[in-house]
């Protein structure tokens, strides 16, 4: 999704991006960018990912400092969960 995002928003094909990656500070998403990721996750996932909760509950450093490992250990803790109830 997030290789799409950066495919479909800026054109960029061959970003690394690994569990450590930054939104903020490696790959340079802006918050417009983050909505976009939200609905994608949303599309994917319907209420059982819910990305805007999740940054909703983060203080601004932290949002600056998010990589994709930590939104990835969300959306599969979020998804276990889902399963569980």
């Amino acid at each position: 999704m997030l290789a799409r995002l950066l495919q479909d928003e800026y054109g960029l094909d061959d970003i690394g991006i690994d569990m450590q990656t930054t939104f903020n500070r490696d790959l340079e998403l802006e918050s417009i960018d983050l909505v976009t990721l939200a609905a994608l996750l949303q599309e994917r996932y319907g209420d059982r990912v819910n990305f805007a909760e999740f940054l909703a509950g983060m203080e601004f450093d932290e949002i600056i400092e998010l990589t994709v490992g930590r939104l990835v250990e969300y959306v599969v803790t979020s998804l276990k969960a889902a399963e569980a109830s």
